[in-house]
């Protein structure tokens, strides 16, 4: 049993509130079990005159008294009236022995409560305002607060073993691991471990994954927050709650933090027409805890973005950012690897070959290939089926490939001639040119949001690099539906837009940065490089 005399006691502001309401409905309870009757002043000197008013008290502002008991009346009747200037009233009280006194009223108690009931009610309400504004993690009083997520030691249950296909990230962040379990073998020495680590690559590659399979082996606290959640409308927040971040984790420590999408609070500054004073206050509040905070005590800082061009050159100078881990796109190996950790929690078949699936799916990041055993997964329960085919897991493909199948879409005749022989086309010259892509399918089954047929080429193996032959052919490749509907019905139509737009992109590569047309290059563009391609209609 607990003790009583340690039980926690709480004290609330209604308390009061319902204590003062309480006294005024006292007194007013009071007040109305006398049965006071009401008489006009008139009156009252009228009963004084007959001698009926057997005693009067006389107050600020009113008499009061009892009338002489009649004969036969059961009770006492008592009166009260408003109190007039009247210099003749104690004679005459006097002249009709009428017993009066006079009683000088305490306004204390009155003036008291009508004070100081607006104001607890006041500071009843901006007390609850107050209260409710600062409840939960985005509450008004805790904006200066970090909003990272805490993960505990049990709580970071991903592993290695749940990251495949960046193997050389994971050799680089071994390091890491081994300072944060055993830092003396570094410090002995007087080695120090990187204060930041950046990972870099793509969208989808696993980056965040990565940083939270590096607390979980190294069995630390991983704290967990946005770029984007540093900065709000209140100046000075975003700085505030860099500090808070490097104060908590200096308590946790060893410990990790780990900073996603950099690029929101650590673009470079003065880019731009307008400068953000916000974000410039948060990011210099960053340098300075990066420069501050001993990597001694076990806090490692981790960050991830996909566009490192736009960072700030102080975040990425040595003794802050000073290693930067590439997280790419996986080769068919890793696509291979990546596909059997996702396929564990899903009822493969017995001709579920993942290999097929990676060789497929060139390009293709950690996220992607994700998505495909979902919809491969969703696609068998469709069906009916109990476990996940060959068949579903390439439909699969074609879906994140081209999209979904638009079977409501229905095509006249002649469309459908169109079609098909806008996507033969494609076929065609890509058969003719030797190198080529070999093709996988021929659909005219409308998909995605415009496509109303495609051409489906595979490669035989990853590429790296293209020659100016090769980059030519795939823009011939992608003409050739256009070309066919010309051969054959005398003009083009709006279905060759994708394919233009495909070839327009590879032609001012091949311009721009490849140096093809000459010795130099202008600008970065996005690469035209694509190990698969899909031509639609």
């Amino acid at each position: 049993m607990a003790d009583p005399i340690n039980k926690k006691i709480s004290f609330s502001i209604w308390y009061v509130f319902v204590a003062i309401w309480a006294v005024i409905l006292v007194h007013d309870f009071i007040h109305a079990m006398q049965k006071l009757e009401e008489l006009p002043y008139s009156e009252f000197r009228t009963l004084v005159a007959a001698g009926k008013v057997e005693e009067v008290t006389v107050t600020h502002q009113a008499l009061t008294g009892k009338l002489k008991q009649e004969d036969g009346a059961k009770e006492q009747k008592s009166f009260t009236t408003i109190r007039v200037e009247d210099p003749d009233l104690v004679k005459e009280l006097d002249a009709h022995h009428v017993k009066f006194t006079g009683v000088i009223e305490s306004t204390f108690l009155k003036d008291v409560i009508s004070w100081l009931l607006p104001t607890l009610v006041f500071v009843g309400i901006w007390f609850f305002v107050f209260r409710r504004l600062g409840q939960g993690q985005g509450g008004f009083m805790t904006v200066g607060q970090s909003k990272a997520k805490i993960y505990a030691e049990k709580d970071t249950k991903v592993t290695f073993a749940d990251v495949a296909g960046v193997d050389e990230a994971k050799e680089e962040l071994r390091e890491v691991i081994e300072f944060l379990k055993t830092p003396e073998k570094f410090t002995r020495l007087g080695g120090k471990i990187p204060k930041g680590i950046l990972l870099v690559g793509p969208p989808g590659t696993g980056k965040t994954l990565l940083a939270r399979a590096v607390a979980g082996e190294a069995g630390v606290t991983f704290f967990s927050i946005s770029g984007s959640e540093f900065v709000e409308m209140f100046v000075g927040v975003g700085a505030a709650r860099v500090r808070d971040l490097f104060e908590q984790a200096k308590v946790k420590a060893p410990c990790i933090i780990f900073i996603d999408e950099l690029d929101a609070i650590g673009k470079a500054r003065g880019m731009g027409p307008m400068a953000h004073e916000e974000r410039e206050q948060t990011l210099n509040q960053l340098l300075v805890e990066m420069d501050g905070f001993d990597p001694r005590i076990g806090v490692i800082l981790m960050a991830a973005t996909n566009r490192p061009e736009i960072l700030d050159p102080a975040l990425l100078r040595a003794g802050r950012f000073d290693r930067q881990v590439l997280v790419d796109r996986a080769d068919k190996i890793g696509r291979l690897a990546i596909l059997r950790v996702h396929a564990k929690q899903v009822v493969m078949g017995p001709d579920a070959d993942l290999e097929v699936i990676a060789a497929m799916t060139p390009g293709f990041s950690g996220a992607d290939l994700a998505n495909i055993i979902n919809e491969a997964t969703l696609l068998t329960v469709r069906r009916g089926k109990e476990q996940v085919g060959l068949s579903e897991l390439q439909e699969a493909v074609e879906r994140v490939v081209a999209g979904l199948e638009k079977r409501n879409r229905v095509l006249n005749k002649m469309e459908k001639e169109r079609v098909a022989y806008h996507e033969v086309g494609h076929a065609l010259v890509a058969l003719s040119f030797p190198g080529a892509d070999p093709i996988q399918k021929i659909s005219i089954i409308p998909r995605g949001i415009a496509a109303l047929g495609y051409t489906l080429q595979l490669p035989t193996e990853d590429r790296f690099l293209m020659t100016k032959t090769e980059l030519e052919n795939k823009v011939a490749v992608l003409l050739g539906g256009r070309i066919a509907e010309e051969l054959i019905f005398g003009e083009a139509s709006t279905g060759a837009q994708n394919d233009l737009v495909k070839a327009t992109d590879i032609a001012k590569s091949m311009v721009k940065s490849y140096g093809m047309s000459g010795p130099r290059a202008r600008s970065t563009v996005k690469s035209a490089v694509s190990s698969m391609s899909s031509t639609r209609w």
